[in-house]
């Protein structure tokens, strides 16, 4: 799955895991530009290999068209686009108003949106791939972060539309992850009791590395994904345990 001379965009790149996707990208080969509204603490970077940071507000279509602009100017292509960034804190639906929920939309399903669409020509011109960064919250109850579900789903169903529309030209598929270990997994899990406790949820036995994440991400980005658009991945570790088979009374092992 070597991507040696491809250019390579990963949205929410500069920490979590859009960085290891941007570090699996460049152990790969790939020329790799992160971008975000800040620049990163530390360079994102693997075995002396270096991503670029390029900042860019994602809300704003006309600053995300001049972003890509650049970055083919400076590459001369653009092969790959993950759209990674995302996220939202912790509401309950009736402890915020509409406004503060139609941001978590707008950064989990508009933005990456206004992001493959300003990438599609640049990405048509050499068959490039887009992979959107989905979630289990797309597919199953969100609560306390609802608004980010519903955007995931939207997500994923975008994609799908996305693959159709711009095949064979640009293939688009999503990788749906469950939980994922990074340097914020503290504020979902706790300390590493609860991470490791967390971890035990899941059929095998922890939470997501990034670096697995991005492993996945190379792969649909990959020739050896050719013959794969419109899919949806399953990162997640088995997923998670049924809660009846817990609460149930028959069939327990002796």
């Amino acid at each position: 799955m070597q991507l040696d001379g491809r250019v390579v965009v990963v949205t929410g790149g500069t920490r979590g895991v859009g960085a290891g996707i941007a570090r699996a990208f460049l152990a790969a080969g790939a020329r790799v530009v992160v971008c975000a509204r800040r620049p990163p603490e530390k360079a994102v970077e693997v075995g002396g290999l270096e991503a670029e940071f390029r900042p860019v507000d994602l809300r704003d279509a006309a600053a995300v068209r001049g972003f890509f602009a650049g970055v083919v100017d400076a590459y001369g292509r653009l092969d790959v686009l993950v759209n990674n960034a995302g996220g939202t804190p912790y509401r309950l639906l009736g402890e915020g108003e509409a406004e503060r929920h139609a941001r978590v939309v707008e950064l989990n399903l508009v933005a990456p949106m206004t992001a493959s669409l300003a990438a599609y020509e640049h990405l048509r011109a050499g068959g490039g791939a887009v992979v959107m960064v989905g979630s289990v919250s797309g597919t199953r109850p969100s609560p306390g972060t609802a608004a980010y579900g519903a955007a995931k789903a939207g997500l994923e169903n975008l994609a799908r539309s996305m693959a159709v529309e711009w095949a064979p030209d640009v293939r688009v598929n999503t990788l749906v992850l469950g939980m994922v270990r990074t340097e914020l997994s503290h504020l979902h899990y706790g300390d590493e009791a609860g991470v490791a406790a967390v971890g035990r949820t899941v059929p095998l036995g922890r939470l997501a590395e990034p670096s697995d994440i991005g492993d996945a991400a190379v792969f649909l980005a990959s020739e050896r994904a050719a013959y794969i658009t419109g899919a949806s991945l399953l990162v997640h570790g088995g997923g998670e345990r049924p809660a009846f088979l817990d609460a149930a009374t028959a069939n327990k092992e002796k």
